[in-house]
């Protein structure tokens, strides 16, 4: 099973790269290759090059604010260089791998979403990874999997850039007293159960289609840091809890007020293999934080 994945040194794509050495991936001996996606020819060229069974898109620009800022930039990256993708595993006749997100969907008056809600999303962001979704859905070719993530969380400092590697980098630099928002939801995912989940996926013939996979449960920001700073035994630090407009300069995109997602498709073919997100953090915390 030759894996050509594209974003392999990102979370994602380092941990699926750490947990199954002996695959083989287009980027051998761990060593990470810079290909620029939106760069049709380059990206002809390297998947000529190896002749994959299966492509996996792990490679997005995920940061909000700089998508808000460049537009421009974000639909080149999220959604036309992922259909391009798309389109060579068409023509190769292999199944695409696409990685989605929680952040489609708008203020809706629910607080949970299951694959069969329709997204409505807030920020480009969240339209860029929306158009590959309905992209792939009206396409006749049928060889792909799009897998919605939540809050990611792994890989420790020297990867993780998002929620918990920046509340534990406050700490490192001594910081008393957190401000964290406590109206967004959403659940930490591990990138770790997400990755051991894809290959599952594949060696028990998942069938192909769109999925929500996210670990179970679901929480605001303010818990989080709760149970995190419970857990490391940091009870000098004082929690303050906030809304949204206490960040409103540092952090302007448009967010849901929930993204937790509900893993309904799985649950029902019986192939859920996320654990619970307070689970996954204490294990997260153990390898990297303790």
């Amino acid at each position: 099973m030759k894996i050509q994945i594209f974003g392999a040194g990102g979370m994602l794509g380092n941990e699926l790269i750490k947990q199954y050495p002996n695959f083989d991936f287009s980027d051998i001996n761990n060593t990470i290759n810079y290909c620029d996606i939106r760069d049709y020819n380059e990206v002809t060229s390297r998947i000529n090059q190896y002749k994959p069974d299966y492509i996996f898109n792990f490679a997005a620009l995920t940061d909000l604010e700089e998508c808000e800022n460049n537009p421009h930039n974000c639909y080149l990256t999220n959604t036309l260089a992922a259909i391009n993708l798309f389109e060579k595993c068409k023509e190769l006749n292999i199944p695409y791998i696409f990685i989605s997100t929680a952040g489609i969907f708008g203020n809706e008056p629910i607080d949970t979403f299951d694959e069969d809600y329709l997204p409505s999303p807030l920020s480009h962001y969240g339209h860029s990874k929306y158009e590959v979704e309905k992209y792939l859905k009206a396409s006749t070719y049928d060889k792909w999997y799009i897998f919605r993530a939540g809050w990611m969380m792994g890989g420790g400092s020297s990867i993780d850039k998002k929620f918990i590697e920046k509340i534990h980098k406050q700490i490192r630099k001594g910081k008393t007293e957190l401000f964290v928002v406590n109206d967004k939801a959403g659940t930490p995912t591990y990138t770790k159960d997400f990755a051991n989940s894809i290959i599952k996926h594949i060696q028990n013939n998942l069938p192909f289609g769109l999925y929500n996979q996210v670990s179970t449960g679901g929480a605001t920001r303010y818990e989080v840091t709760r149970f995190m700073l419970d857990y490391l035994d940091y009870s000098n630090i004082i929690l303050t809890e906030v809304d949204s407009t206490h960040f409103k300069n540092e952090y302007f995109a448009n967010r849901p007020q929930s993204e937790i997602l509900l893993n309904k498709k799985l649950d029902k073919l019986n192939q859920n293999y996320m654990r619970n997100w307070k689970v996954c953090l204490e294990e997260y915390l153990n390898e990297y934080y303790k």
